[in-house]
C-alpha cells in the first residue's frame, strides 16, 4: 500500500493498493497553493482510505517534469513523510502516470503528454504504447520546449495524439509504482526533473574585498 504525492501540475495525493486499486484521491488544479494544501490533503487522503501511516509500504513522489517552486513542495513533503514514517521513497516520472491513465482509458498507439512549464514553455514526453504489463513505454523526453517546438505525434488516421494535462493523477502515479515494482522495472532517478536552469546561480568564487 502506497501514499502517492505529485505537485508537478496542480496538487494530487492518493492512497493506492496493488490489488484494491485507488483507495482515495484528492486533486486540485490550483498551481499557486501547493504548500498551503499539501498537508491537509495528505491527512485527508489517509483518513478517507482508513489507512494509518504504519500500514504503508512506501511513499511515491512525482519527480516531474515541473516548475521548480511547485515541484519541490511535493517532493519535500513526500521525503519528509517517508522519513517520519520510516518508509522508503519511490520516485516516479509524473508524465508516466498521465500516460498510464490515458492508455487505461482506451488510447492505443503513440501518445504525447504535455504540461504547462510556465514562461511560455511546455513540458512534454512521447510514448509509443504500453508493454505486455500495461506499463507506458516512453520513447522521448521529458523535454522542455517553446509551444511551436513541441514534437508532433500522430495516431490513427493521422489525428493528433497529444494530451494536455492540467494535473497529474496521484492514484495513477501510485499504481504505476506498484506495477514497476511487481514486474522488476526501474523507478525514476531520485532527482527532480526541473529541466530549466535556476534563475540564480552561485558566483564562481568569493568576492575580493578591498580597503
Amino acid at each position: 500500500m502506497l501514499l502517492a504525492i505529485d505537485t508537478s501540475a496542480g496538487t494530487s495525493v492518493a492512497v493506492v493498493d496493488r490489488d484494491a486499486g485507488v483507495l482515495s484521491e484528492l486533486t486540485t488544479a490550483d498551481t499557486m497553493r501547493h504548500a498551503e494544501v499539501i498537508g491537509g490533503m495528505i491527512r485527508d487522503a489517509l483518513a478517507q482510505a482508513s489507512v494509518p501511516p504504519a500500514r504503508l509500504s512506501g511513499v511515491v513522489a512525482g519527480m516531474g517534469p515541473g516548475p521548480f517552486t511547485g515541484l519541490r513542495v511535493g517532493i519535500a513533503a513526500a521525503k519528509a513523510f517517508a522519513i517520519g514514517a520510516g518508509k522508503p521513497l519511490v520516485p516516479v516520472v509524473s508524465h508516466d502516470a498521465v500516460a498510464l491513465e490515458r492508455y487505461g482509458a482506451g488510447h492505443v498507439g503513440p501518445l504525447l503528454i504535455v504540461t504547462d512549464a510556465r514562461r511560455r514553455e511546455l513540458y512534454w514526453s512521447e510514448y509509443g504504447g504500453v508493454d505486455e504489463h500495461g506499463i507506458p513505454l516512453r520513447t522521448g523526453g521529458p523535454g522542455l520546449s517553446k509551444p511551436d517546438d513541441v514534437p508532433q505525434v500522430h495516431g490513427r488516421g493521422g489525428r493528433s495524439a497529444r494530451f494536455d494535462a492540467a494535473t497529474v493523477p496521484a492514484g495513477q502515479l501510485g499504481l504505476l509504482a506498484e506495477w514497476l515494482y511487481e514486474h522488476g522495472r526501474p523507478f525514476a532517478d531520485d532527482r527532480p526533473l526541473y529541466l530549466r536552469s535556476p534563475d540564480v546561480t552561485p558566483s564562481a568564487g568569493p568576492k575580493r574585498v578591498t580597503a
